[in-house]
């Protein structure tokens, strides 16, 4: 019996031994932002040469000026769409940041001046400075969303959901 009872000791220990794994559950996906800043958001703000947290009209002009001559390096006055693209991988963060060559190329000619960008970007300038008072303040640059922007399973772009269509 005692022979026994070592044996079901024996066959139990390696039972009693085992361990259930712990699964641990994916950790939560982190909330759709709610505030957002647009490339050319950025590149206003970046232009505030002071210090002061605002960017006035004069600040972002020579800021324009300057990132025009650095991608001008043919000293032409004008750059071309690849130009363009480089300009705003550098400035913007994208070479498919807005705004686009297309919408800032106004005479359409196929190729971008000092004119033109310093136009866009007042106009967007004038889109930021919500108060009117001459200057962008961070707090005029960036967009509070009113809800998250629904995202896809997978967090990637262009992901679609089986009921959308093509």
């Amino acid at each position: 019996m005692r022979a026994g009872s070592v044996l079901l000791l024996a066959l139990a220990a390696p039972l009693s031994a085992q361990t259930v794994p712990v699964v641990t559950p994916p950790p939560a996906r982190q909330p759709a932002a709610t505030i957002v800043v647009e490339p050319a958001a950025m590149l206003i703000a970046a232009c505030d040469s002071d210090g002061d947290g605002r960017t006035t009209r004069a600040e972002l002009s020579a800021c324009i000026a300057r990132s025009f001559a650095d991608a001008d390096t043919a000293h032409k006055g004008s750059i071309g769409y690849i130009d363009y693209s480089d300009w705003a991988l550098k400035w913007l963060g994208d070479r498919n940041a807005l705004p686009s060559p297309f919408a800032i190329d106004s005479d359409g000619d196929n190729r971008i001046t000092l004119a033109e960008l310093q136009a866009q970007f007042s106009s967007l300038f004038d889109r930021f400075d919500t108060n009117k008072d001459g200057a962008a303040t961070r707090a005029e640059l960036v967009t509070i969303r009113s809800a998250p922007v629904p995202q896809g399973d997978d967090g990637k772009r262009g992901h679609r959901r089986p009921s959308q269509s093509r």
